[in-house]
């Protein structure tokens, strides 16, 4: 185990700072989803100071075509936001949501860790199994903690998939009820706090 250790270190030598740039950015653009650190660390056949080479990447394509964005707590390369007016004609969506379920979305996504009885509680109706279904096959939510309530009830949290369905780098980026009103949706439209 000592000689593969030397060998891989005596491997990183031979690479300069520039290959270590080169393979780091190969590894996110060749990436079907984002990728944390951790799975781009073990594609690499050695340590390196990955959080720096990342902060550069971003740094480096924040002004160009794509860019190094966070999704959650992984990375990808997108589309830079002021030109993804030029692939909206490609872009085909397949069916549209429900009302219960856009709902049922956003009051996770601003609620961030609620239970059913919560969001039957917001929306004032019960909430279907198809809702939850629908939501959970897009993978846009996903399964949190248990409550330490009577019950353990099992909590939903908004996805990754949603964050980069959505190009958020975390929840807090989310509009806030200002900028909701600035778009022209109505106080009485929004029924779930952030």
């Amino acid at each position: 185990m000592n000689n593969f250790i030397n060998f891989e270190k005596e491997k990183k030598d031979n690479f300069s700072d520039d290959e270590l740039y080169r393979m780091v950015e190969a590894i996110l653009f060749a990436s079907h989803s984002p990728l944390s650190l951790q799975d781009i660390k073990n594609r690499l056949p050695f340590e390196c100071e990955l959080e720096k080479i990342i902060n550069e990447l971003k740094m480096f394509y924040e002004k160009r075509g794509i860019n190094l964005i966070k999704v959650g707590n992984a990375f990808a390369f997108r589309t830079s936001r002021d030109l993804k007016f030029l692939f909206k004609s490609e872009k085909i969506e397949i069916r549209k949501l429900s009302k219960a379920a856009l709902e049922t979305l956003s009051i996770i996504a601003y609620n961030n860790s609620v239970t059913r009885a919560e969001i039957e509680d917001i929306r004032g109706v019960c909430l279907s199994s198809g809702t939850i279904d629908i939501l959970f096959s897009l993978n846009w939510i996903k399964f949190g903690r248990k409550r330490n309530t009577p019950g353990r009830p099992a909590t939903f949290e908004i996805s990754d998939e949603f964050l980069n369905h959505f190009g958020l780098e975390s929840i807090e980026d989310l509009p806030g009820i200002n900028e909701l009103r600035e778009m022209g949706i109505k106080q009485k439209e929004i029924n779930f706090q952030k």
